[in-house]
């Protein structure tokens, strides 16, 4: 007889050849033939020395210059958006700011504006942000810096007013139709990804150097929150509420300005808060083309390494940013709880507030109008001189004291990270580089992505800027390094810690809200003119991002997954490691991106002070005629690898939420 026997199935073998094992024998062999063809094929190019595309697209330029009052382009359209834009700017100006309609003064003077926006604050708002209000805009003039306050405050508003008169329309289309939201996402994305340092070269070349550039700049870069945010706002309207008005016969308009819009006012105003801060941030980087305002004194002071007076005019942006982001917060908490008490009757004592505070502003105007004192903010401005001589005496200290410590962090990072990624990269042939990160990236992501890079590094090499491009690259992944091993460590904190969180949160939401400009200021009096500097300001502004997806990401794994790793008798660091990170990879792998993108822009913003590579480029585009076409290429060169980085993290976080999803 005979028996049969069922044999269990053989456990499929793990394939050696897995990703790791394949992406380090890639890194092991760039690194051996880095060693052969060391210095062969790296495409260098001196600061001033411009190749045929450069010149070409100087040339290029010259054309457009010499036919801006012959191009029907320009006749019939681009001249009229410029003098439209610039004469909305002056008129702002004219009311807040310049001697204008043959006064010495502004329409309104300090007294009025101050009135103004306090205001605002009260009715809006609250009393507290009210006196910070007050507080934060006598402060501009102590500091000594009104006339530079309103300015920037001008072009913010200008901005603002024509970013949202185009943003929320199109954030309501967006939210009411699905193509349309599809057709503006992949636009929305660029917008957001591009560094905002690249707008500024090309807009010049069609609205000229001045409010109209710097203007339609602030615009390119604060419309996508509010056409993101105005969409999520209408698409969170419950749909139960938007049947129950369509039931009772209600037209689509009716429906969209009696239900949809006011059930999303709250989200709305978030938008306008994005909008203002991503103005600000915007307003002060165009000082590059000669936008007026706080931005000018900074750029100014930092091309002279004057600590004192980027630190006092810096100050004043921060006090703007903090002032309007408390605003518009403080009224959208307001509008909500408005929203939730209904469309109740407004008590008599909000009747006379309104009144009283509306009567006291007008006088205040008219006071500010009538009379220089009121107009012309009194004093000689002591407390700004005292900020600039502390200012630099706390830099004088700091280098005098701090040497060793900021030398020996500098030293480390330079050494450690910096010299050896810009050794590799700068010193291996171009094509080595390519294959390279081709291979790397057919391994960790797709073969679209990994022709996506390919594409753009070989248009790297075609616009001549291979060896900056690859400087910039290295200050670029440095600095993600940096900011993902702190956004780790202080994520995962913040997300185990709710004390930790909010105490950090706070400072992480205050560090949002500051301009990008202003990193630059405190640690350039630290660590001096250097690649450095450029890198540490690019940590210390893409760090906050980071930090908060890392913890949001932590604190969203399930309690009963830690609990039960914990009854197993895991440790914390085993719990961390094995259970909170792998689970929280999708938040990670989005703070790798987005940490990216920031760093990015502020590395080349870095070249003010020391970064050099596609930075300077740019910079120097900008001050000097024959260097135009480089600083164009350069833009365009930034915009390649901002793609390609975009692409290679993208990807990743798909694979992360693939892998998150047991789909992998």
């Amino acid at each position: 007889m005979v028996t049969s026997q069922v044999t269990a199935p053989v456990p499929a073998r793990r394939p050696v050849w897995t990703r790791p094992y394949l992406l380090a024998g890639i890194l092991a062999a760039w690194l051996v033939l880095w060693l052969i063809f060391r210095g062969q094929a790296t495409l260098p190019l001196g600061g001033a020395e411009l190749t045929p595309l450069h010149e070409r697209i100087g040339a290029a330029a010259d054309v457009i210059d010499d036919s801006r009052n012959e191009n029907p382009l320009f006749l019939y359209f681009v001249n009229y958006i410029r003098l439209f834009i610039d004469q909305f700017v002056t008129f702002v100006q004219a009311l807040i700011s310049a001697p204008s309609f043959g006064r010495p003064v502004p329409v309104v003077g300090w007294l009025g504006v101050t009135g103004i926006a306090t205001a605002v604050a009260v009715l809006y708002a609250n009393l507290r942000v009210a006196l910070l209000t007050a507080a934060g805009f006598a402060s501009f003039g102590l500091l000594g810096l009104w006339r530079e306050s309103m300015d920037t405050l001008a072009l913010t508003l200008a901005a603002v007013v024509l970013s949202l008169a185009v943003g929320i329309p199109l954030g309501v289309w967006a939210g009411l139709s699905d193509r349309f939201e599809r057709l503006a996402g992949p636009v929305l994305d660029f917008m957001q990804t591009m560094p905002t340092f690249v707008y500024l070269a090309p807009l010049t070349l069609f609205f000229l150097i001045g409010p109209a550039s710097a203007t339609v700049a602030t615009m390119i870069y604060a419309i996508p929150p509010a056409i993101r945010i105005t969409s999520h706002a209408i698409r969170e309207v419950p749909p139960e509420t938007v049947e129950a008005g369509a039931s009772l016969g209600s037209t689509p308009w009716q429906l969209l300005a009696k239900v949809r819009l006011p059930l999303a006012k709250r989200t709305i105003i978030v938008g306008v808060n994005q909008t203002i801060m991503a103005a600000l941030s915007m307003a002060t980087i165009a000082a590059l083309i000669d936008a007026p305002g706080l931005g000018k004194t900074v750029l100014k002071a930092l091309e002279t390494l004057d600590v004192g007076t980027s630190f006092n005019a810096g100050l004043a942006i921060v006090i703007m940013a903090i002032v309007l982001d408390r605003v518009t917060s403080a009224a959208g908490r307001r509008v909500e709880t408005a929203r939730r008490a209904g469309r109740a009757r407004r008590p008599l004592w909000r009747r006379v507030q309104v009144t009283a505070v509306l009567a006291a502003t007008a006088v205040l105007v008219y006071l500010s109008h009538v009379y220089v004192w009121a107009a012309v903010f009194p004093g000689e401005a002591g407390l700004g001189s005292h900020v600039r001589r502390a200012a630099d005496a706390a830099s004088q200290w700091a280098q005098a004291n701090l040497y060793t410590y900021t030398n020996a962090l500098k030293n480390v990072v330079t050494y450690g990270l910096l010299n050896p990624f810009e050794a590799v990269l700068t010193g291996s042939p171009w094509w080595l580089v390519l294959l390279v990160v081709t291979a790397a990236a057919l391994v960790l992501t797709t073969v679209r992505v990994a022709v996506v890079c390919a594409a753009c590094l070989a248009l790297l090499v075609a616009l001549g800027l291979w060896q900056d491009g690859m400087v910039t690259l290295a200050a670029t992944l440095v600095a993600t390094v940096l900011v993902m091993a702190l956004g780790v460590v202080t994520g995962v904190w913040m997300g185990r810690d709710g004390r930790a969180d909010r105490v950090i949160r706070p400072i992480l939401d205050a560090g949002q809200t500051m301009p990008a400009f202003v990193y630059l200021v405190p640690i350039l009096g630290l660590f001096g003119a250097t690649r450095f500097t450029a890198i540490i300001a690019a940590v210390v502004y893409a760090a906050p991002v980071a930090i908060k997806l890392v913890a949001d990401g932590v604190r969203g794994v399930p309690v009963s997954a830690v609990e039960a790793a914990t009854a197993a008798g895991s440790s914390p660091w085993q719990v961390i490691s094995k259970v909170q990170l792998p689970m929280a990879r999708r938040a990670v792998a989005l703070a790798a991106n987005q940490g990216l993108i920031y760093v990015l822009a502020m590395v080349v913003v870095g070249g003010l002070v020391g970064a050099g590579a596609l930075g300077y480029d740019v910079v120097s585009g900008f001050s000097q005629l024959q260097l135009r076409g480089k600083g164009l290429a350069a833009g365009l060169a930034i915009v390649v690898l901002g793609t390609m980085l975009a692409a290679l993290t993208k990807a990743a976080a798909r694979r992360a939420d693939a892998a998150a999803h047991g789909r992998l």
